[in-house]
């Protein structure tokens, strides 16, 4: 189904009471994880507005000063440059792709709003073992943005909403409305299993042009493997680790990825430098 007959069905299912298209529409646009009603502008401004709520929050959320980490945040931003110069990610030009540190050591965590702010957990830094650990995890969440899944989630969850909202021109009122909502459950924010293994994949993408590991996030699920205790919360409705690992080494050996540097014995040293 196209986006034209969606706008088309929505339009005459509004002005009748009833329409034999109407549940049918419903179920497409829960059941379609490619449709986002979305535009690239709006996605850009929720998450100016995202960040901005997020950046509010000192207690919530407390962003690493950059003064005194200055050679920290040089070198998690310096991953983030070789992932965007890859040349494989999508709306690099065009999305922010800043990176903030939050200083919570017991949050195994990171996460990329709409329009690319990156957000990295220093109980993650503190959590991994080599760089390319940390690329594969910053690859993923960089694709949650770059693949606009945000938008594509917003769209299946609130879908019929934004339509209507679209065709009445109100597109400020539902963009107050979606800040509000995304950013309450921003970091635990649960995409589709399509969406994470998408997200899997290109972080191998992104990762297999460099002399980078590309597995590299396996490594992050192979330490939550061994991990006692339940996976944080953010990973509890994922796809399974097993399968995940699986997925993401068995894809870097079919790109034919050749690198192999974790860069180890730096990683350690960065980690030395947070408090």
């Amino acid at each position: 189904m196209t986006m034209k007959r969606l706008f088309f069905l929505l339009t005459v299912c509004t002005f009748l009471s009833s329409c034999a298209d109407a549940q049918f529409l419903k179920k497409m646009l829960k059941k379609a994880d490619e449709i986002n009603l979305l535009t690239i502008e709006q996605e850009m401004d929720l998450g100016k507005k995202v960040k901005s709520e997020i950046e509010s929050d000192a207690k919530k959320y407390p962003i690493l000063p950059e003064k005194g980490n200055e050679k920290v945040y040089a070198y998690v931003r310096g991953i983030t440059q070789k992932i965007l110069n890859s040349g494989k990610v999508a709306n690099k030009d065009v999305f922010a792709w800043e990176v903030k540190i939050i200083n919570d050591d017991k949050t195994l965590n990171a996460f990329c709003t709409p329009g690319g702010y990156i957000y990295v957990y220093t109980g993650l830094i503190k959590f991994l073992d080599s760089e390319d650990q940390l690329a594969g995890v910053m690859g993923h969440e960089i694709a949650h943005a770059a693949q606009r899944h945000t938008g594509r989630s917003i769209t299946q969850a609130y879908g019929l909403n934004i339509l209507l909202t679209l065709l009445t021109g109100n597109s400020t009122k539902q963009s107050v409305q979606l800040t509000k909502q995304i950013t309450a459950s921003i970091v635990g924010l649960k995409f589709s299993r399509n969406h994470e293994s998408e997200a899997d994949e290109h972080s191998v993408i992104y990762l297999c042009p460099g002399n980078y590991n590309a597995a590299g996030a396996a490594g992050f699920f192979k330490k939550m493997q061994d991990k006692s205790g339940a996976p944080p919360e953010f990973l509890s409705t994922h796809p399974d680790p097993k399968n995940r690992i699986k997925d993401i080494e068995e894809r870097a050996k079919a790109m034919g990825c050749t690198g192999t540097t974790t860069n180890s014995e730096e990683y350690s040293r960065m980690k030395k430098l947070l408090k």
